[in-house]
């Protein structure tokens, strides 16, 4: 592929995929469409949002689509992928070359949610890559790719805004440099499925380690007094032992703070740092505590 296209097709959708954007367009990039999810209601009574990349796009004057036929309306001589989200056709493909900018180290983490799926299988390292879009999803051959440690404590967050960095570093180089020959996947394919509610749920007979790293990937919940509770942040409880059953709560003193409830797990015990009540805003775990007057005993469900 020719170095610096004159002409780029975006295809992005959440805020992710709005840094990647923005450095096309501070570059001088010449982006002549971006393609985005229709809106979205957040609520029952509220009107319908657009998606983070259209409002970046229309703040920057870019024209901006839900359709993506009109992707082939356009002159352009290349399309760039970040987390899309819906399938693009094998027509938008055969008649322009499209890139995709995937969040793992293909073919580990084919899929929708390649960053969650790393932390729960406690993976060590990850990267991303920059890929050729084909029709069978993520299984282009690979432009570049860049690899990164995932650090013990990141959250899916942190670790996707970080690979955010290192793909568009990988994208502007090949725009400037040219793409060069694509190298075939190999190696062991592991498939990234989306993550769902229910499996965002806490067993808390699992070890602590595993709680912490269903934590980091956000949304994790567990129930109490009937009533979902989120566990928005978490850590290791120092020097509590194991206080009692799994899912038992117990409070841990902490000078000058006041006491911070500690979950007893499968192994070891996790201290909750934030959390979310079923219908209210986030809070310190231990303003929760205070206003739960936990009983002795009491379990998570």
């Amino acid at each position: 592929m020719k170095a610096t296209p004159a002409r780029v097709v975006y295809f992005g959708t959440p805020e992710v995929a709005v840094p990647p954007l923005q450095a096309l367009y501070r570059s001088g990039q010449d982006v002549a469409l971006v393609v985005t999810r229709p809106p979205k209601r957040r609520g029952r009574r509220q009107a319908p949002t657009p998606s983070p990349v259209a409002a970046a796009a229309t703040e920057m004057g870019l024209a901006v689509t839900c359709d993506l036929a009109d992707a082939l309306r356009v002159e352009a001589d290349l399309g760039v992928v970040v987390a899309y989200g819906e399938h693009i056709s094998d027509e938008v493909l055969e008649r322009r070359r499209t890139v995709n900018l995937h969040f793992s180290l293909l073919p580990r983490w084919r899929g929708a949610a390649p960053v969650e799926r790393a932390i729960l299988a406690g993976d060590t390292e990850t990267g991303v890559c920059l890929m050729d879009v084909a029709s069978e999803i993520d299984t282009g051959a690979v432009y570049r790719r860049a690899s990164t440690p995932i650090e013990p404590h990141e959250s899916a967050t942190e670790l996707r805004a970080r690979l955010c960095e290192l793909g568009i570093g990988l994208l502007l180089d090949a725009l400037s440099e040219g793409f060069g020959d694509p190298v075939p996947q190999s190696g062991e394919m592991t498939w990234a499925d989306k993550i769902s509610p229910s499996e965002l749920r806490i067993d808390w007979s699992a070890p602590a380690e595993h709680v912490l790293r269903l934590v980091r990937v956000g949304g994790a919940w567990t129930t109490y007094r009937d009533r979902r509770l989120k566990v928005l942040e978490a850590r290791l409880a120092a020097g509590t032992g194991q206080p009692g059953a799994a899912g038992s709560i117990s409070l841990v003193a902490r000078s000058g703070d006041g006491p911070a409830p500690a979950v007893a797990t499968g192994s070891g015990a996790i201290e909750l740092v934030t959390l979310q009540s079923e219908g209210r805003a986030a809070a310190p775990a231990r303003d929760w505590a205070n206003g739960a007057r936990i009983a002795g005993g009491e379990q998570f469900e």
